[in-house]
């Protein structure tokens, strides 16, 4: 089997690699470095059956030859993050939704057997209820989460039209090793690995009570093999931990102090998948529970020394257009 990863030298994208070698497959990986890191894939360098590809999924002319006989597509590459894609639309546009309009046509072109694109649960926004199911009413808060929104529309129309066979997940607080390392202020886990490192108070949003639902990186690799294995099409599944858990408990198990900083606009109180349907459908579960994830994270804290150490100062400048834009 051969198979496609964009965004394949990222977090989830480099850990969906290596069960791909696991299984035997071949594995080509697009990926332009904009957030990738092709450390991520080191211990994979002497694998014959793993080839890097430095490309834009915005260039369709340039990603169009490296479809040709793929059986698989896993389509993870976008840029994340909240603040950036409120400062910088355009950019979040033309990569998350023209480059999946491009993976769309590729894939479609090579007559490929099966995408499975990675959106994203903040298209719920701010839900009605916990645990929340897929019927549930979309309603994207920022660029980002609009962004994947589209993407994700985009991909399933392509399969109601063009019979493409398609499977979206929409990931719910995926954490784990090889997390992203940037300066852009984002995801929890890579702020408070790098604070830290460095002796710092872990800085938390509010009150600290406010849950989320941590999915560990290789229940979700796990999650997209099974899908696109599966013979189901066409589909969209929520891919979460079966619980949620206070920032507060995540504090506990890193173990540090703590300083507060304001809560912020556009960001619900909660976040909990409700797994029953790919439980159903596919049988798949998750299995890393928060307390060996966070284990297996603290045996690799090294990876975050690279990582900005935020303070409440700095987090303040960052943020500043979040509260300009989504506090009104």
């Amino acid at each position: 089997m051969i198979s496609l990863v964009t965004g394949g030298c990222g977090f989830i994208g480099s850990h969906i690699v290596d069960r791909l070698l696991t299984e035997g497959h071949e594995v080509r990986v697009i990926d332009n470095f904009t957030t990738g890191r092709p450390q991520n894939l080191d211990h994979q360098k002497d694998n014959q059956h793993l080839h890097i590809f430095r490309k834009d999924i915005r260039s369709r002319e340039e990603i169009a030859p490296l479809f040709e006989g793929a059986d698989y597509v896993f389509h993870l590459a976008a840029l994340a993050d909240i603040v950036p894609s409120i400062q910088k639309p355009w950019e979040y546009y033309s990569s998350n939704v023209l480059g999946t309009y491009h993976v769309a046509e590729c894939a479609r072109e090579a007559g490929v057997k099966k995408v499975v694109y990675a959106a994203s649960s903040s298209c719920y926004g701010i839900p009605d209820e916990f645990p929340t199911k897929e019927t549930a009413q979309i309603r994207p808060q920022y660029p980002y989460a609009l962004t994947k929104r589209l993407g994700e529309e985009t991909l399933l129309h392509w399969g109601q039209v063009y019979g493409l066979p398609v499977i979206t997940l929409r990931l719910f607080n995926v954490y784990g090793t090889r997390s992203r390392t940037s300066g852009t202020y984002g995801a929890v886990f890579g702020v408070f690995l790098a604070q830290k490192l460095a002796g710092k108070p872990f800085t938390v949003v509010g009150t600290g009570e406010q849950t989320r639902d941590f999915t560990y990186v290789t229940d979700v690799a796990d999650a997209f093999y099974t899908a696109a294995m599966s013979d189901i099409v066409n589909e969209t599944f929520n891919v979460g931990s079966g619980g949620t858990y206070s920032v507060n408990r995540l504090c506990q198990l890193l173990g540090g102090e703590i300083t507060h900083i304001p809560k912020r606009p556009g960001e619900p109180d909660c976040t909990f998948a409700d797994t029953g349907k790919i439980e159903a459908a596919l049988g798949w579960k998750a299995k890393i529970s928060l307390e060996e994830g966070v284990s297996r994270i603290l045996e690799q804290i090294d990876y975050w020394r690279e990582a900005p150490v935020w303070t409440p100062d700095t987090i303040d400048t960052a943020t500043k257009d979040w509260f300009k834009y989504l506090g009104k």
